[in-house]
């Protein structure tokens, strides 16, 4: 859902060098991105398997089933199906033997939903790849490492309806990233980039009820359900004036009637509000609901405004994380982009944003091949294109290298983790 429509690319795939090339050739990271491209056959697979049978929000069952079958598959998995949502799973590893110290629980999420009519368009099959792709890689690099400075947990979560529902808000709430100490994914894009700002969001739904009437005959026994309508959009209109510059309201009419000469009863419209922190969220909600109900005043209608159940956060950045990552995606030939149209463009929205509140956590975006833009079309294809293998191996490389980053030096996660709790206080007092 949270996307970015503009320029810069990542680039490393002309030069035919493998995604672990920049790397250093040994050690960790040359074991990482080895484990990585040993399982490339079964890794394509799993994403073509899923982009192959697209499926809606809290629908996933085909997807989340070819993602229990393959940690099934692989050694040393514990694994949860329908945990906590019936589409969701969860899929842990722990490391060999006790080590001083407590146990450092690192998680890993994918994301499988699609979209109405276009399928993945957004490339959640690529999602749920990487985040497999990098838990494995990471496992097999800790199986081979016997001087952990502490235990470790690795956890995949399988998170339905990150497009329509907000599935990680609803796993939120059970409990399901508790223990956890950092969360890592990683969305497909245009470009290369550690952070592309998603905004807080929420989606309302509005219904007038009027009373029908012959509209020539006896207008006058009728209410009008879509003036009702059309005050409410121009009312909202109107208060754009006094909105703050990146406040966003934008909607549809989904319902206006059935017949010229018939006075609607009913009309209904749909509209999402953002703004680009969770504290302003609640004061635009209640501008946008006197719009919502002065419409229904003025035209005698009766109104239902239905909230959806869950809103969507924006995202808490970690600039020690995104230090770590960028780094390591250097090393493996990411180009970030530099773009500031790009980097400061508030666009969409996404549900990680309600877990990087509760958890540390990454979500940078990656070239996958191709200028299409998210949400279309085209760009279902080019997540379904072999080409983006390349791209998707390569950040899984990445996201794994930096959990091994945070294991191997404790400072380093103590770091993320106190960054996590400033920015989140400073977040809780705006």
């Amino acid at each position: 859902m949270c996307s970015s429509d503009q320029g810069g690319r990542g680039r490393g795939e002309e030069s035919g060098l493998s995604a672990n090339e920049g790397a250093s050739g040994g050690g960790h990271e040359g074991r990482v991105s080895s484990c990585i491209d040993d399982n490339k056959t079964k890794l394509h697979s799993l994403s073509q398997d899923i982009w192959s049978c697209p499926e809606l929000a809290y629908q996933e069952v085909k997807s989340h089933d070819r993602l229990v079958a393959f940690f099934h598959q692989e050694e040393g998995w514990r694994v949860d199906s329908h945990f906590k949502l019936d589409t969701a799973f969860r899929a842990c590893w722990h490391s060999a033997g006790v080590a001083q110290g407590h146990e450092v629980s690192l998680g890993f999420l994918c994301e499988y939903d699609a979209l109405p009519g276009i399928g993945h368009a957004c490339g959640h099959n690529l999602i749920a790849e990487v985040g497999a792709a990098a838990a494995i890689g990471l496992k097999a690099t800790l199986e081979d490492e016997h001087k952990l400075p502490v235990q470790v947990k690795v956890t995949v979560l399988g998170t339905p309806a990150e497009e329509d529902g907000g599935g990680k808000v609803d796993m939120l709430r059970e409990g399901a990233f508790e223990g956890l100490d950092v969360v890592f994914m990683a969305h497909p894009s245009k470009e290369d980039a550690t952070y592309l700002p998603c905004v807080s969001e929420q989606d309302v739904t509005v219904k007038y009820h009027g009373k029908a009437a012959h509209a020539s005959a006896y207008p006058w026994r009728g209410i009008n359900a879509l003036d009702a309508a059309v005050l409410c959009y121009n009312n909202l209109s109107a208060f754009r004036q006094q909105m703050k510059p990146d406040w966003r309201v934008h909607g549809i009419i989904k319902n206006g009637g059935v017949k010229p000469n018939i006075i609607p009863d009913f009309t209904e419209l749909e509209y999402y509000l953002r703004t680009p922190s969770r504290t302003e969220l609640p004061i635009l909600k209640a501008k946008a609901e006197s719009c919502f109900r002065s419409a229904a005043m003025a035209t005698g209608c009766e109104v239902e405004i239905e909230f959806t159940r869950n809103q969507y956060d924006n995202i808490l950045r970690n600039s020690a994380l995104e230090e770590l990552y960028e780094r390591n995606g250097t090393a493996l030939g990411m180009t970030f982009t530099t773009d500031e149209d790009v980097l400061k463009n508030e666009s969409g929205s996404t549900d990680f944003g309600n877990v990087t509140f509760a958890v540390p956590g990454i979500h940078p975006y990656f070239y996958i091949g191709s200028d299409a833009l998210n949400h279309t079309a085209e760009y279902t294809a080019a997540a379904g294109d072999e080409r983006a293998q390349f791209f998707a191996l390569r950040v899984a490389k990445a996201l794994a290298m930096t959990a091994l980053d945070l294991l191997l030096d404790p400072e380093l996660l103590q770091k993320v983790k106190q960054e996590f709790m400033e920015t989140r206080r400073r977040e809780e007092q705006r």
